[in-house]
């Protein structure tokens, strides 16, 4: 009995390091994603009808990365929102992010999960960590695994190491580098690409020493970041020239685009963004020349295939089982079991109680006995 259940053993041994082998092969390979699904967290830190350019940002990327596939219960839309119905507005219920007002970003088709007074470090925290209670939404957490790709896109007004958060408190880059970390050991994502447009936003990023991140800022350290252009009806600027060069290029990409990262960056140029933008790649673990846009901009799924072959049941027409038990005091009567296949059959196999005990008695023995035999050898 021994020498089965050890036979067994590694048998199941040999199968197990078979299978987590061809895991490791999937993941070691740098040029594809191992992630099945995608999310986006999309935050506007900032308030008040002069920074309509901010609101104007992340509702734009708010729509690309729907358009490429990723749905709204997957998208986390943090933003003041009060834009659109601000008495300053001259086309109230709209935001646009050009001056030509050719596309309105807002409208019955967006979701925002935090608006206004929500829109705090503490609440961001708590969604990147998932710290809530019992009675917070589901609708308003970020429901990520390991195998999530995250994208988490941020813009306001910052400067050295620091964001802040409506003019009212600030997020620093040591508490958004502990943040990461926390989702990591919590297993809550596969990779994140952090994309932040702020001045001096590079320095946001520095901190970061967790895995499988990579990160993009719009400028370096004592560095602004600049609006593309105003809106002379609206009055204010629109839209930031970083994000703006971002947009113009995933307005050519697909869902099923092959385009990489390292096409993206190649955008930004100090000519088009007036600024230093950085990109950190050190904690990343694949190549940004092999990186989709898609990978994170979008909605694409890998899905790892088992090629353990397949099991095949046997197929049966009919089968009639039939068990009728009677009283158990009575002795004398019989339990039949009817095995036939043909439903007109009629044939039973009649057991008695007695025999039904007799057999049972055997086959313990009969175990019993292997079981000493086997410890003897």
């Amino acid at each position: 009995m021994k020498i089965i259940y050890l036979l067994f053993t590694f048998l199941t041994c040999i199968h197990s390091l078979t299978t987590e082998e061809k895991v490791d092969n999937f993941f070691n390979n740098n040029s594809t994603s191992s992630h099945t699904n995608n999310w986006a967290v999309l935050v506007s830190t900032s308030r008040f009808w002069f920074n309509y350019r901010h609101m104007a940002n992340v509702l734009s990327l708010y729509r690309t990365v729907k358009r490429l596939g990723i749905p709204d219960s997957q998208i986390i839309l943090m933003l003041s929102d009060d834009i659109a119905c601000n008495s300053r507005n001259a086309f109230p219920g709209t935001v646009f992010n050009n001056m030509d007002q050719n596309l309105d970003l807002y409208g019955d088709s967006i979701e925002v999960d935090y608006r206004g007074y929500e829109v705090t470090v503490e609440n961001f925290i708590r969604l990147l960590t998932d710290r809530w209670d019992s009675e917070h939404p589901r609708s308003k957490r970020l429901l990520t695994d390991e195998n999530s790709n995250i994208f988490i896109y941020m813009t306001g007004h910052g400067g050295n190491e620091f964001l802040k958060f409506q003019d009212a408190e600030e997020i620093g880059a040591y508490d958004l580098a502990d943040a990461f970390e926390q989702m990591f050991e919590k297993k809550r994502y596969n990779e994140i690409l952090f994309m932040i447009d702020t001045c001096q936003a590079n320095t946001m990023y520095e901190k970061f020493y967790s895995p499988n991140i990579l990160a993009v800022g719009s400028s370096k350290l004592d560095e602004s970041s600049y609006s593309h252009h105003s809106d002379m009806d609206i009055g204010v600027a629109v839209i930031d020239r970083f994000t703006y060069y971002t947009l113009e290029f995933l307005e050519g990409i697909q869902k099923e685009s092959k385009g990489t990262m390292d096409k993206l960056f190649d955008v930004y140029t100090f000519e088009n963004i007036h600024s230093h933008p950085g990109i950190r790649t050190d904690l990343f673990k694949r190549n940004v020349s092999e990186v989709l846009l898609t990978d994170f901009f979008g909605n694409v799924q890998n899905v790892i295939v088992d090629e353990e072959e397949k099991l095949e049941l046997p197929k049966i027409d009919t089968i009639n089982q039939t068990i009728n038990l009677v009283d158990s005091k009575d002795k004398s009567e019989k339990i039949e079991f009817s095995f036939a296949c043909d439903e007109n059959s009629k044939d039973l196999i009649k057991i008695s109680q007695f025999q039904v005990q007799l057999f049972g008695s055997l086959t313990i023995f009969i175990v019993s006995g292997l079981w000493f035999i086997s410890s003897k050898i």
